[in-house]
């Protein structure tokens, strides 16, 4: 990129909506560029509960159209994101003085099931206390009316659902910046003209855009304020917080929807990566967004509302592998519960500031190609274009095709157990045949890095060389996904910053900077 770069359209952040966004435009025949000051995936796309769902709570808030939209996505991101997003049974249980009784749970069932028509998912089925003690027997019996059981969808790797956004956007031409913050967002005559950042470098440069998004999640207004115009606040985010459990005494086979006894307030127990996953809270918050923390009183709540549903489990603090936490970008709001603001998406055209500046407020993880859609058709009434019409409703995305081959690939590797493979597979999907590819190329790179055999040495370099990776967490925590782990994949630190150190030449000071720096962030992630 040099200083008379030219673009028709530039995204500020490379979170599931903005990288959504760019795949997008760029199909469609836009010259995109996409900056994002971190990793992409590293704001609220990597905090979620890492469901797709429809959204069984909104129709609670008779938020209907919500629903119907995201139970299409659903079924959109089973079929074009197969290797990512799978079904998953969802149970809820329904104690006595619970705020939500067999009837209304029943309603909502219903309700579901017809908005959701065109599934090709089992329906609902209602089951009585004794079908639901037997389904779960470490579920508390004590109090217990009915219980219900429904589906909907889990993306395990949710900074891979992102991060396969940026590289069909990139295949598709779009100029993916990491590591690089705007510092400027240039206006002239009262329309925008482009913007000013820093590379990964630390380098200054300019270029020009004739269109600006602002998709930077919990940082929209602090994006705004790099204009000279004030602007009314619009992100007032709620913070959630999540906790990660190994299997526990009496835990569940199904993932669990439950109803705090504390405040009313749904959270999920979920199994996850071999692990269960709890959450999430939903709490208001203008503190640092930069440094957001699960807290002392959130983590109690989580484990004693765990505790309670399944009473054989006694989890404690020392049970938890790690937590993390952070901020839903919702429209701000002044007054209300929490829970009452709108999980709807705003696209708001700022042209109190300049013509041609978008903001991104709120949206799911779940509804984030449908928001993109609607994005880039605005972008092209600003641009005065008639674009092609949208192609991502029904376009696979890359690692979606070529799983067996790939698996055979890694199967005559003779690297890998059948374990090994797998994972493989569910983190890269078809595209871990390159991987297999480095293997029979570059032998340095044609061996385990674990004594399980499940983690290849050529997954570094492919992160490096094929999918952004700019740091040691990057690699470890958002493409290989062994950060996610019970361990967080300390036992392979060394040997992948040795790996990584060579194929980007760094020097052994940097090489020093770049773990201590993977330590530090693998620890703020544990609780004490």
């Amino acid at each position: 990129m040099n200083d008379q770069a030219r673009f028709d359209l530039a995204i500020i952040g490379a979170g599931v909506n903005g990288a959504g966004i760019a795949r997008d435009a760029a199909l469609r025949g836009l010259k995109v560029v996409i900056f994002d000051k971190n990793d992409m995936c590293t704001g609220c796309s990597a905090i979620s509960s890492r469901l797709v769902h429809g959204g069984l709570r909104y129709l609670e808030y008779a938020e209907i159209s919500l629903v119907y939209e995201s139970l299409h996505e659903r079924r959109s991101l089973l079929r074009i994101a197969r290797h990512l997003v799978r079904p998953l049974r969802i149970c809820i249980p329904i104690y006595e003085g619970a705020r939500r009784g067999p009837l209304l749970i029943r309603l909502g069932m219903l309700a579901y099931d017809i908005l959701s028509f065109r599934k090709a998912m089992p329906r609902h089925d209602v089951l009585s206390a004794d079908a639901m003690r037997e389904a779960e027997p470490g579920l508390e019996s004590d109090g217990l009316r009915a219980g219900a059981r429904y589906y909907d969808a889990q993306v395990a790797f949710a900074e891979r659902l992102v991060l396969e956004n940026l590289l069909a956007a990139r295949a598709a031409g779009a100029d993916v910046r990491l590591h690089s913050e705007v510092t400027r967002i240039d206006i002239a005559d009262g329309a925008v003209t482009g913007l000013t950042f820093e590379d990964n470098e630390g380098r200054e440069q300019s270029i020009e855009a004739r269109v600006v998004v602002n998709a930077a999640g919990p940082w929209v207004d602090r994006v705004l304020g790099m204009t000279s115009t004030p602007t009314q606040r619009l992100i007032g985010g709620t913070k959630g917080s999540h906790i990660i459990v190994g299997d526990f005494d009496g835990a569940p086979r199904d993932a669990f929807y439950v109803e705090a006894a504390a405040d009313g307030r749904p959270f999920f127990i979920i199994p996850w990566y071999g692990q269960y996953l709890i959450g999430t809270t939903d709490i208001r918050y203008d503190e640092d967004l930069d440094a957001i923390r699960a807290s002392e009183a959130e983590v109690d709540y989580l484990l004693a509302e765990t505790n309670r549903v399944f009473p054989a489990a006694g989890l404690s603090r020392d049970d938890i592998h790690y937590a993390y936490a952070g901020v839903r970008p919702l429209p701000y709001k002044t007054k209300g519960p929490e829970s009452a603001i709108t999980r709807r998406h705003i696209i708001r055209l700022n042209d109190d500031v300049a013509t041609g500046l978008v903001s991104i407020i709120g949206g799911k993880l779940t509804t984030y190609r449908h928001l993109a859609e609607q994005t880039v058709d605005k972008v092209g009434k600003l641009l005065q274009r008639r674009l092609p019409a949208c192609r991502t409703d029904d376009t696979d995305l890359p690692g979606a095709w070529g799983m067996e081959a790939a698996r055979e690939k890694l199967e005559a590797l003779g690297l890998l157990s059948t374990s090994g493979i797998d994972r493989l597979l569910e983190v890269y999907g078809g595209r871990a045949a390159a991987i297999a590819e480095i293997c029979d190329n570059e032998p340095e790179f044609a061996r385990a890095l674990d004594d399980a055999r499940t983690v290849l040495a050529a997954e570094v370099a492919f992160a490096i060389r094929e999918e952004f990776a700019g740091t040691l967490e990057d690699i470890v925590f958002r493409r290989m996904m062994i950060g996610l782990g019970a361990d967080q994949g300390r036992a392979l630190y060394d040997a992948i910053a040795v790996l990584a150190a060579a194929e980007y030449g760094w020097d052994p000071e940097r090489l020093e900077e770049q773990r201590d720096a993977l330590r530090q962030f693998a620890a703020s992630w544990r609780v004490e």
